[in-house]
């Protein structure tokens, strides 16, 4: 009887494994693109100091107005350019977190059904021993009432 009710849960489990794969690879994906949102936020930042160290050997040299003024602009378009990559990264970030509690909780669902599977199975094979037991205590019994001289 336990060992059916194990033998039932099979469907669900096959779900359970193809749901918490599923979710695993979600996060998978959500890491490289959070990967990604970083490294093109570093590459962002170096050259924006890359940039600056431009302005400070020119500086040295003397530049005109105009090349003063392009320089302030190109800057501050970068540092928009960073912060809306800041927010982007951010944005992965949370998101990759959200796709880490799906999958915990896929993952906690599997190992519970697991759990409960191997849960019947030990109860079915602790009923089939005690069943084996009864047996070889009844046919004991009926051998030393057979044999017994009295």
């Amino acid at each position: 009887m336990a060992q059916s009710r194990a033998a039932r849960l099979a469907p669900v489990i096959a779900m359970a494994e193809r749901a918490e794969r599923e979710a695993a690879m979600q996060l998978g994906h959500c890491q490289g693109l959070l990967r990604q949102a970083e490294v093109q936020l570093g590459d962002l930042e170096r050259y924006r100091g890359d940039y600056q160290q431009q302005w400070i050997s020119e500086g040295q040299r003397g530049v005109s107005g105009q090349w003063l003024m392009n320089y302030q602009r190109f800057l501050n378009q970068l540092e928009t350019a960073i912060g809306q990559q800041r927010n982007s990264v951010d944005w992965h970030s949370a998101n990759m977190a959200k796709v880490r509690d799906v999958w915990q909780q896929r993952y906690a669902r599997l190992e519970g059904l697991r759990k409960l599977v191997q849960r019947y199975q030990d109860e079915a094979r602790i009923a089939e021993d005690k069943r084996e037991q009864k047996l070889l205590d009844e046919l004991s019994q009926r051998l030393a009432t057979r044999d017994s001289p009295y």
